[in-house]
């Protein structure tokens, strides 16, 4: 069997790799948070530095073009062309259309000019050029430092938000976990929120522990119930026995005492649940031969069933008075809800009393037996009290009940018994 920790690192690291928890919905939506932030404030950088770096541009070259047109040495004048076929052509034509223009030239990658012209009083066209390599350089250094740190900042961002999202997440787990503990039954269970301020997961956390309280309230009112209708029955019920026995013989007064049994049944087991819900019932375990208390079981419940037994060991350590009377709820609810033959089969410590009926409904496969429920058409399909006194005596004793439906037809309850030290 594994370990705790196993089992709670295995947990953990199925939780981990869902990729659809809330935890990395949260991760998901910082990261795209953080990555649209920084995809603006780059673009926005980019744009800004580019525009300035082309007005830097610009007004250097216009400098340098007054410079060269204005001096009258030949060396201040190097790099000035006055021939329209020596400058871009697109530079040429905005300065014939608006006297003067700047141009942006990239058809060298490696070394970008900025270009400068205008229109000479006598028509001709002047320009010259300034290198902008240290600026396209500087550019894209600046981006390249954008994009290194943005990257470094998602590196640092994201994992810190997983371990941020892991608080609301725990939190979240615990009260479902509390959830499902009451669904199972275990109505004690709580989320035990304490002091946290008020927010949106306390407020789920108060309402999972009210809605528990709630149904605990409810679940012990009806135990109290139960046992108060049970206790005030029994005095009136041991007289109305008495005096049917008492009774001439007669079809009517087999008919009385018929119902009187009947109903002393119902009390029995009224009583036989309040003690199981109160939680007193105490096993008396010693060593059976379980082939032989199953097969006294069947003989005295007075019904017909195909009796198998087979390979295993002949003797199990659980209460032989409780464990008869699940064999015989188990017995009679197959006669009374099911249809012949029924069979009832040991297998090792496992005993299997099946039917060849119509099966167990949906409701008890899928929430177990539930009390005050009858297979009668008048009263609706279910289940009566039998399996549910059969299920709680299974408990106290230590062993499990389960329910299914056999693939050709018929129900199958299935006790398994807990194997000796």
């Amino acid at each position: 069997m594994a370990s705790p920790r196993t089992l709670f690192d295995s947990r953990a690291g199925r939780i981990m790799l869902n990729w659809r928890s809330l935890r990395w919905k949260i991760v998901l939506l910082v990261a795209a948070a953080c990555c649209g932030i920084a995809l603006t404030v780059g673009l926005l950088v980019h744009h800004s530095t580019y525009e300035r770096s082309m007005n830097d541009g610009a007004a250097k070259a216009y400098i340098a073009l007054d410079t060269a047109l204005s001096a009258q040495s030949g060396s201040a004048t190097d790099g000035l062309t006055q021939s329209s076929g020596e400058m871009p052509t697109d530079l040429a034509r905005m300065v014939r259309e608006h006297g003067s223009a700047a141009l942006y030239d990239e058809s060298d990658e490696y070394r970008p000019r900025m270009w400068a012209g205008k229109r000479m009083p006598d028509g001709h066209l002047a320009a010259i050029s300034v290198d902008m390599t240290p600026d396209q350089l500087s550019r894209r250094a600046l981006d390249r430092h954008m994009r290194t740190y943005s990257l470094a900042a998602l590196a640092v961002i994201i994992p810190l938000s997983a371990l941020a999202a892991e608080l609301p997440n725990r939190r979240l787990r615990r009260v479902a976990r509390t959830a499902r503990r009451i669904a199972a039954g275990d109505l004690a269970a709580r989320t035990e929120v304490g002091g946290r301020a008020g927010d949106e997961i306390t407020e789920i956390s108060v309402t999972v522990d009210s809605m528990a309280d709630s149904l605990q309230d409810r679940l012990r009112s009806e135990q109290r119930f139960t046992a108060d209708v049970a206790h005030e029955l029994r005095t009136p019920l041991m007289g109305l026995v008495t005096s049917a026995e008492l009774l001439p013989e007669s079809e009517a007064t087999d008919l009385v005492r018929d119902r009187v049994r009947v109903l002393r049944t119902l009390v029995e087991d009224l009583l036989e649940i309040s003690r199981l819900d109160a939680g007193v019932e105490r096993a008396d375990l010693r060593p059976v031969a379980l082939p032989d208390v199953v097969l006294d079981s069947l003989s005295r419940t007075g019904l017909a069933a195909r009796f198998a037994v087979g390979a295993g060991p002949a003797v199990v350590e659980t209460d032989p008075r409780r464990l008869d009377r699940i064999l015989a709820n188990l017995i009679v609810n197959a006669h009374r809800h099911g249809a012949g033959p029924v069979e009832v089969t040991v297998e090792d410590t496992t005993i299997a009393v099946r039917d060849h009926g119509s099966g167990f409904p949906d409701s008890l496969l899928a929430d177990g037996p539930q009390r005050f429920r009858t297979a009668a058409a008048e009263r609706g399909r279910g289940h009566g009290l039998g399996l549910t006194v059969a299920s709680g005596q299974a408990q106290v004793i230590g062993a499990s009940l389960l329910f299914s439906n056999a693939a050709d037809g018929g129900a199958i309850a299935t006790l398994r018994l807990p194997k000796s030290g």
